[in-house]
């Protein structure tokens, strides 16, 4: 019963725009902190997932419909969630160091708060939270590397997109 408390709370905040809010919404949803381990994550992913999965429930399709919709909601969240965790990023640190430090800035893209930062190789990584008063200065900094490596890189929750 505590699944579905949650899960119905979660879907009305699932279409915020703010990424942060996103964010917190998620870790709502999964009871996690920014410190949860991965198996932590993955335990409470495959507890909601066995609830709401949409082949579990037979002869009911306006339930079966809602049922998909959170199972979405539950892999969207479980996938930025294991991205964004502190294990994953102890994990990638000397590769993520050896992009941000020596690869070139291609393109970037900004929305709601999210900053997404584009590399040589097409390697994508994603900025959240990032106010827009930083941005603006990012964009008009002389070396948008220089900016990024000294106010953004390690300032802000990251994840890796382009795998």
């Amino acid at each position: 019963m505590a699944l579905r408390i949650k899960v119905s709370k979660f879907v009305k905040i699932y279409n915020y725009k703010n990424s942060m809010k996103k964010i917190i919404s998620y870790r709502a949803l999964f009871g996690a902190t920014k410190t949860t381990e991965l198996a932590e994550l993955k335990t409470t992913y495959r507890n909601l997932i066995k609830e709401w999965h949409p082949d579990k429930i037979v002869n009911d399709e306006e339930r079966k419909a809602e049922a998909a919709v959170k199972s979405k909601a539950i892999i969207e969240a479980y996938d930025l969630l294991v991205s964004i965790a502190p294990e994953t990023h102890a994990l990638n640190s000397e590769e993520y160091s050896r992009i941000t430090s020596t690869l070139n800035i291609e393109d970037f893209d900004y929305k709601d708060e999210k900053l997404k930062i584009i590399f040589q190789d097409n390697i994508v990584y994603e900025y959240f939270g990032v106010p827009k008063n930083t941005y603006v200065k990012f964009v008009n900094a002389p070396s948008v590397a220089r900016f990024a490596k000294r106010h953004i890189y390690n300032s802000f929750t990251f994840r890796n997109v382009s795998k």
